[in-house]
């Protein structure tokens, strides 16, 4: 409102304006009769300075809005994601959760705080211009009018349902470009290790091929409209200046100059309200795209929690008929049925995307299994309270995340109310002694600051300390020693050992050598439990497949490189 009635002060200079030339074009030749020029101009910039702080004062409210509701939409959706299942958060990915997080947001800010007060300029422009062009001289007015109808016209086919759908794809081009590019850069040591480039990594240069074919066939497409809006929007002139001489045949009039004079000074007002029009049904078109994204977060369901929470009675673990599908096509597993009792040390093996990770993932809820049920102590894990159930089960990764932050910070997250002599004893327990020893500012050093960085197996082992701290009875290890160097393997082996005492252990392996002397054995295959048993039962059997692969395991061990003398 008060944007709307800004604008609308702001045209009043141009009706004192008029009032100055027709006093002038009166008293011509005897410009000292011309007594009242100077209080009209001062009213004229009397109403400008007004409709200036009126306009200052629509953007301070329509500013304190904007902040205001992009600060709440980054709370809410911050809030949600850590309501969705892990699995569903990985399924966003982080670059495109970023983008929507804080890119997406900023849309919206930009359209409150700027572009709404100027929608509601651009309308009572319109208003106030079209008032003003009728009530002078009709016929001028109309004639005006009719470049700007045109221009409409044109406008009109570059924003309409059309342009709507091509704004979504421009949207998503530019997701998938900076999903792709958070890839990219996660995978610079691989491309600086193997001396690769951009085009190594195809995802990525075919989301930038993409986004250059995109843009450039849709400034092709939009070339000749925007030709024909600019050509119509700026003829005003050529229709008030064939009017002018059509209306003046019978000899010079003044009225009709000094209104002629007038919509000359006017009618520029009319290209620059619609071209912000333009612009703005553009922006409309990304704040729609915008709120559309944000509500793809806000609306995915949340882990569903339980009215009645029930506790688990010990650490087993059962699944029963379990099918997953990540896509709803290919199942991921399907019909799995396994029994873990408590206290259990298991491994689940198996040629790569034979559903290991997949099945571990769904014990921890990452994911809800379409069809069957998974049940930690007896419970269904969908009854088990979101919180007593992340304290029940304890997971580590096989590239383990540490946060920027102190040793003890990073350990303390498994237990953030554990006291510093709780976490020193994890620490030690997990064989993090050397790694404390050798920074001077022990377990207060600043991991990632200053060159301080730990390698894989060091990361791996306080990952492993967290995991001790947090003290959960079911323990998930998926591929935990893949970054470990021999001497980091032996001392993440010997904390995994501390680790594994009276606990329901659970591990993804491709070492074999690291599941020996597992109680049991569960080989997967293309989603399906092909075999179980003791590692002396499956290695016995040479055509099974967990024989097979337990031979290629022995062949790979022993192979050497042999220089030729």
């Amino acid at each position: 409102m008060l944007a709307a009635a800004g604008v609308l002060l702001a045209l009043v200079p141009f009706w004192y304006i008029w009032r100055i030339l027709r006093e002038v074009i009166e008293v011509a030749p005897n410009y000292e009769n011309a007594v009242h020029v100077t209080h009209y101009g001062w009213m004229a910039v009397a109403f400008a300075f007004a409709a200036v702080l009126t306009y200052i004062a629509g953007l301070m409210c329509s500013h304190l809005a904007a902040f205001r509701i992009a600060t709440n939409l980054r709370l809410a959706m911050t809030k949600h994601i850590a309501t969705l299942p892990l699995g569903e958060i990985e399924q966003f990915g982080s670059g495109k959760l970023r983008r929507t997080i804080s890119e997406t947001t900023g849309a919206t800010e930009t359209y409150l705080a700027h572009q709404l007060p100027d929608k509601a300029r651009a309308v009572a422009t319109i208003a106030g211009l079209l008032t003003l062009l009728l009530a002078f001289d009709w016929r001028l007015g109309l004639l005006s009018l009719v470049p700007v109808a045109l221009a409409f016209a044109v406008m009109t086919s570059m924003t309409g349902k059309g342009m709507q759908e091509k704004m979504t794809q421009y949207q998503n081009a530019l997701a998938d470009m900076s999903g792709e590019a958070v890839e990219y850069v996660r995978g610079i040591p691989v491309v600086k290790t193997f001396g690769q480039t951009v085009f190594s990594f195809k995802k990525f240069k075919g989301a930038i091929d993409n986004y250059e074919r995109w843009v450039i066939a849709y400034t092709r497409q939009m070339r000749w409209p925007m030709t024909f809006y600019t050509l119509a929007v700026n003829s005003v002139f050529v229709f008030l200046i064939a009017g002018g001489f059509l209306f003046s045949r019978g000899g010079a009039d003044g009225g009709v100059l000094l209104n002629l004079l007038f919509y000359i000074i006017v009618t520029p007002v009319i290209s620059l309200t619609l071209t912000k029009l333009m612009f703005m049904s553009e922006n409309g078109m990304i704040v729609q795209d915008a709120i559309t994204r944000i509500d793809r977060v806000l609306q995915s369901p949340s882990l569903s929690q339980p009215r009645t929470p029930r506790h688990p009675k010990d650490s087993s673990v059962m699944l029963d008929q379990v099918t997953f599908s990540y896509d709803g096509t290919k199942n991921a597993v399907e019909n799995i049925s396994l029994s873990i009792g408590a206290g259990e040390t298991v491994a689940f093996v198996g040629p790569s995307g034979g559903g290991k990770s997949t099945l571990a993932a769904l014990i921890a809820r990452f994911f809800d299994p379409q069809s069957g049920s998974i049940s930690v102590g007896g419970v269904n894990v969908k009854n088990i309270e979101k919180n007593e159930l992340m304290n029940t089960v304890s997971f580590v990764f096989q590239n383990s995340h540490l946060v920027k932050g102190t040793i003890l910070d990073n350990v303390r997250m498994g237990k953030p109310d554990a006291a510093d002599e709780e976490v020193l004893a994890a620490l030690h327990a997990a064989q993090c002694t050397d790694i404390i020893e050798k920074f001077p500012d022990g377990v207060h050093t600043v991991i990632g600051s200053q060159g301080i960085y730990l390698s894989g197996g060091e990361a791996q082992r306080l990952a492993i300390a967290r995991a001790m701290l947090k003290n959960a009875p079911v323990l998930i290890l998926d591929e935990a020693t893949a970054f470990a160097d021999p001497d980091n393997e032996t001392k993440v082996q010997a904390a995994f050992n501390e680790l594994a005492k009276g606990r329901t252990v659970i591990m993804i392996a491709h070492r074999l050598s690291t599941i020996v002397n597992a109680d049991r054995i569960f080989v997967l295959n293309e989603g399906h439990l092909s075999e179980s048993g003791s590692f002396a039962e499956l290695s016995g059997k040479k055509d099974s497949l967990f024989g097979t692969m337990w031979q290629d395991y022995q062949q790979s061990v022993r192979w050497k490189v042999e220089k030729e003398v």
